[in-house]
């Protein structure tokens, strides 16, 4: 340990000052064995940098110990963007009122997925959990010992997880961070304002995908659903249960003692003794809580009723079902069991259904009045797909309605894929009135962005469906895809043609009468629309529908951002308080002008013009399977959904590539494209045009665009490319990288002229900060991954691997991937 430490230390510098040099991954690397070391055969050296890469995984690991540590110390959790200064405001401003009626219906929904952006095992996590907390505390045993753990640890899983697998290790946070961190919060609303929040809109709903999110994901089915929803189910009794214990150790009066006691015992029934049948209700335990407040103020001088409200919070807040579970499915799945339904239920549908148009289709589906036997279906898929009514309505059964009640429906191109949802219900003999689920469209690609008005402008009127909508509170809830829209259009085009399709949704929904809520799948770097994610909510303006703030959580942005009950709160609040602020101040961010709309268009229209250039680029596919980790993806086994669409074994298209891994190589290149491609043409156009002058006062003026700005300084501030610029003369791949690269020192020269600044995140210190120390730490690590990259194309091009080492080499580029993926945790 000690002898890899010291070696790695001059490694380091020697990275430093190679890349400085101008020299290659493989020159670096081949002068510090020579320089440094004694070691000769190929095995030798690769056995050093496996141990360099174990060193490394977890220096990153003590780095994100450190900051949660300090995250008390580099975050203001009284400052701007909190709960109490919106509190304040509304104080000063008399506006309690306003915030009662705000709260009736705004609310935060954050959506835990199970992408695979993470690749600490649960293990790994738990001792990050507590070494912050020994740092905290400063006992230098106690830091030791979980070191010493740490590094005993293997930070490799030998198989993929399941999806059950991956539902367990983000319940883990529902139990130990968001169950304190959402309770505090509604807990300091209810004291200052206890009359302007209800029972029927709690402000703050968690979401769930693993268990039910089946889009390309062929794992998940009805019996892991189910099985998920028992788990959330059971994880919220044993919260609740945990409470009761501690509140019954203070409850020791009489006229209380006896009812917690027997609530003690329930649960504890209802939780732990196997076999048990789940005999309790939320409602019933609540009663019993309101009546151990309502004695402990009318006998006991009201002590210890603020812990007793506290748990009822908890309850109104997380009910049976904990978080909400959502299923998901793409529509090309639906169609298909459409078309299989045609031909073998004998009538339910017509069996000319593929010849009939679109307006056809859907009367043929909402006139279906009879069920279906779900053993018509050979394809494991299909029949899974047809079944998931009668799971959701189990899981409603037991956790409620709140346990189970959306539908996404991924890759939405058309009305009939929303109808088609719809239909599924009917043909499993649910009456019209009995579909008790939101039917939710996600828009992903700048063609569907631009579609959506239209389809939902059908949509809505259609009779049966506008029913439904009224039975669902007449509101329609809409899912926009960040990561696959900036995989399609580049950074500027999908993040304007999101904004402008919320803008056209807003005005259609409300045109015909309805809500429209919009649900964002967000992911962690700024490419899938991560990054300052609370400042993008704040900068809209009346003009979009502020109903809800929605989205997606995953990976890092978990760990990182919610990771610890001090970050999870602080982030809860920032997203409360832009959407707060936003009903109440509508006139701190003013809706865009007309003239700024077009300028935006103008200018996302010049960097969609040439991120098509790069995208249509013949070797853009070959050059990220060749040069990037992408094709090791599969083999890192951190996540139970293959890595691309479609069933071809080699290879890759840009087609079926998922976000993810598009998002994820791009950043082990530390060539951030998705993140600022086509930024600087479009800058350097409007320039030339003489529109220069118009685009820096809507940077000073407009929230949105300055946020859009700042997070590709971020992208920009991850990216490094002395690591690569030996591709700069490669005869396949140098033009490309040449392309590549000029576009970021645009992008670089142009943003800075924009911001005036004379560095990037120039107003992001802290974080400027972290990126910097976190980039040094990895880098030893991306030239380790480089080299072997270039070891794989050099015997793939020679085709002889006289040491059978190839292999080797392959599993050097896949371990690499973890440490620098985690180490970029402030992507999120």
């Amino acid at each position: 340990m000690e002898k890899t430490g010291i070696l790695l230390s001059l490694f380091s510098n020697n990275c430093e000052e190679g890349f400085s040099k101008n020299q290659s991954p493989v020159d670096i690397i081949n002068e510090f064995f020579n320089t440094h070391t004694t070691l000769t055969t190929e095995q030798q050296r690769l056995d050093l940098l496996f141990k360099f890469n174990q060193y490394v995984e977890r220096q990153v690991v003590l780095f994100d110990a450190l900051e949660d540590a300090a995250y008390k110390n580099t975050h203001d959790l009284n400052g701007a963007g909190t709960l109490k200064q919106v509190m304040g405001d509304v104080l000063q401003t008399n506006k309690a009122e306003d915030l009662a009626e705000v709260l009736k219906t705004f609310g935060v929904r954050l959506v835990l997925t199970a992408h695979p952006t993470q690749f600490y095992p649960g293990s790994v996590l738990g001792i990050i959990h507590d070494l912050s907390r020994a740092l905290i505390k400063n006992d230098s045993v106690e830091i030791n010992t979980y070191l010493q753990q740490l590094g005993k640890t293997p930070f490799l899983k030998k198989k993929k997880p399941t999806p059950f697998d991956e539902a367990i290790s983000l319940v883990w946070f529902l139990e130990n961070v968001f169950y304190t961190a959402a309770g505090r919060i509604l807990n300091e609303l209810k004291s200052q304002f206890p009359e302007a929040i209800s029972e029927q809109n709690p402000v703050l709903q968690m979401g769930f995908w693993p268990g039910g999110d089946r889009d390309g994901n062929p794992f998940v089915k009805c019996d892991t659903t189910l099985k998920v929803a028992d788990a959330l189910r059971s994880a919220i009794l044993k919260c609740y249960y945990l409470d009761v214990r501690r509140l019954k150790r203070r409850l020791t009066f009489h006229g209380v003692e006896e009812p917690i006691a027997a609530l003690e015992t329930k649960l504890y029934d209802n939780v732990f003794v196997p076999g048990f049948e789940i005999n309790v209700t939320t409602a019933e335990i609540k009663a019993t809580l309101v009546q151990i407040k309502q004695t402990l103020e009318e006998n006991h001088n009201a002590l210890f009723t603020a812990q007793v409200q506290s748990l009822i919070n908890k309850i109104d807040l997380f009910g049976l079902h904990f978080a909400s579970l959502d299923i998901r499915q793409d529509s090309g799945i639906h169609q298909k069991l459409m078309d299989i339904t045609a031909t073998k239920s004998g009538g339910v549908i017509p069996e000319n259904y593929n010849d009939l148009s679109e307006a056809e289709k859907i009367k043929a589906l909402l006139n279906i009045d009879r069920k279906v036997n779900t053993d018509i279906y050979e394809d494991d898929v299909i029949k899974d797909t047809a079944e998931i009514p009668n799971a959701i309505a189990e899981i409603q059964k037991s956790n409620g309605e709140a346990g189970c009640n959306r539908y996404v429906i991924s890759h939405c191109e058309n009305t009939l894929n929303i109808i088609e949802v719809f239909a599924l219900f009917k043909m499993q003999g649910f009456a019209n009135d009995e579909v008790n689920v939101d039917i939710v469209p996600l828009f992903e690609t700048i063609d569907d962005l631009s579609n959506a008005a239209e389809i939902m402008k059908n949509l809505y009127s259609i009779p049966a469906y506008k029913a439904h909508l009224e039975r669902r509170g007449n509101t329609q809830t809409i899912m926009l895809g960040f990561s696959d829209g900036t995989k399609d259009g580049g950074y500027l085009m999908a993040n304007w043609s999101i904004y402008r399709a919320k803008e056209e949704l807003t005005r259609i929904t409300k045109y015909y009468g309805f809500e429209v809520v919009f649900f964002d799948g967000r992911g962690g770097p700024p490419s899938r629309g991560g990054g300052k994610t609370h400042k993008f909510y704040a900068s809209m303006g009346s003009n979009i529908s502020n109903r809800e703030i929605q989205l997606t959580i995953q990976g890092q942005t978990i760990s990182s951002n919610f990771g610890i009950i001090d970050s999870a709160q602080y982030n809860l609040e920032q997203l409360l308080n832009a959407g707060i602020t936003n009903n109440l101040y509508a006139d701190r961010h003013a809706p865009l002008t007309g003239n700024q709309e077009e300028l935006l268009q103008e200018l996302s229209s010049y960097g969609f013009d040439e991120y098509k250039k790069l995208k249509e680029h013949p070797l853009l596919a070959n050059y990220l399977y060749e040069v990037s980790p992408l094709r090791f993806y599969s083999e890192t086994n951190i996540g139970s959904r293959p890595a691309k669409r479609g069933k071809s074994q080699s290879g890759i298209s840009l087609k079926d590539l998922r976000a993810i891994p598009f998002a994820g190589a791009w950043s082990q290149l530390k060539q951030n494209v998705p993140g600022f491609f086509g930024v600087g043409s479009a800058l350097k156009k409007m320039e030339y045009i003489g529109r220069f002058e118009e685009i820096q006062k809507l940077y000073q003026n407009s929230l949105f665009f300055k946020t859009l700005i700042d997070n590709c300084e971020m992208a920009l501030s991850k990216s490094y490319f002395p690591l690569t610029a030996y591709l700069a003369e490669d005869e396949t791949f140098g033009e490309l990288w040449r392309m590549i690269h000029e576009e970021y020192k645009l992008t670089l020269e142009y943003v800075l002229k924009l911001s005036g600044n004379e560095s990037l995140m120039h107003n992001y210190p802290v974080d400027k900060l972290s990126i910097s120390m976190r980039e040094r730490i990895v880098l030893p690590l991306l030239t380790i991954q480089q080299y072997a990259l270039s070891k794989i194309r050099q015997i793939e091009t020679s085709g002889e691997d006289k040491d059978g080492v190839k292999d080797t080499y392959g599993k050097l580029v896949m371990r690499c991937s973890f440490g620098i993926i985690n180490a970029g945790r402030n992507s999120a």
